[in-house]
């Protein structure tokens, strides 16, 4: 499987979930907080002119002239994020499209509600060490243990890991 943004995101966030999800292990469909993201990024779409787009095996929220929008549900894993939207800035970049890429967060918890994230020589560096360190989990026979940490309870995986 190729790298996606779900799975960078999925492998900040926990890298069991990255492992399953990558290895097509999907019980998302179940999961209310799944749903809710789906239902917030229809809700923007109908609003805005500059829909999702797809680009080879990414989706991207928004694209402007100045920048490329990626919404989330809540500020809850920032670093995931934004690592998300570096992906998606070096897939453009790629295809000769040069963007500052913006974090939009619906619900805030702690921090401001839009961020801005710009690619750079140190992070594309970064990056291609994380999409490798992702092919690697993804080649693994087992998936790696249980993290037992309090977000795990609202994970759409949540019930393959504990029940």
């Amino acid at each position: 499987m190729k790298v996606n943004g779900t799975l960078i995101n999925y492998y900040f966030h926990c890298k069991r979930q990255c492992w399953l999800h990558g290895n097509r292990i999907n019980l998302e469909d179940n999961s209310q907080d799944v749903k809710i993201g789906k239902a917030i990024h229809e809700v923007k779409s109908e609003k805005s002119k500059q829909t999702e787009i797809s680009i080879d095996n990414i989706k991207i929220d928004k694209l402007t002239k100045e920048y490329l929008t990626e919404v989330k549900k809540s500020d809850s894993d920032i670093e995931a994020a934004k690592w998300q939207v570096l992906l998606y800035l070096k897939v453009l970049k790629d295809k000769g499209i040069e963007r500052k890429g913006k974090l939009e967060f619906v619900e805030k918890n702690k921090s401001k509600s839009t961020i801005i994230i710009e690619l750079n020589d140190k992070n594309l560096e970064e990056l291609e060490k994380i999409k490798k360190d992702i092919e690697n989990l993804l080649l693994e026979e087992n998936a790696p243990q249980v993290i037992n940490e309090s977000k795990c309870k609202k994970c759409a995986y949540f019930e393959y890991c504990y029940i």
